[in-house]
């Protein structure tokens, strides 16, 4: 009888984490960043960086239908990025000596605000 009832608990516990296995994960709402207008970086190297990096951010030009505006400064071996939410906040701000470095460190908190 003891037998019985272990065999049927390891069976339970086996298809219940055979269920969560399958389960897949819950999909990221996209995030929308439009660029400040004092931004020094031009919108294409940023997009080259942000597609590999973070795939669920995209850059607009509407602002009125962003989460975030970036102001992305500096040249090479100067970054400086501020991140600032919908009402003008700064929430973010990186500096790093490479472009995707910088790129990588707004993703990276915008991702761990969603």
């Amino acid at each position: 009888m003891m037998r019985k009832a272990i065999g049927i608990m390891a069976l339970l516990v086996f298809l219940g984490c055979a269920g969560m296995a399958g389960a897949s994960p819950r999909p990221t709402r996209p995030i929308k960043v439009v660029l400040s207008p004092a931004s020094t970086v031009p919108t294409a190297d940023i997009m080259k960086n942000l597609v590999n990096k973070c795939p669920n951010v995209s850059v607009t030009l509407n602002p009125k239908e962003s989460n975030y505006m970036l102001a992305a400064q500096g040249w090479s071996g100067n970054y400086r990025f501020t991140l600032y939410q919908k009402g003008g906040a700064a929430v973010f701000a990186t500096r790093t000596q490479w472009l995707s470095n910088s790129v990588k460190d707004v993703c990276k908190f915008i991702n761990s605000q969603n």
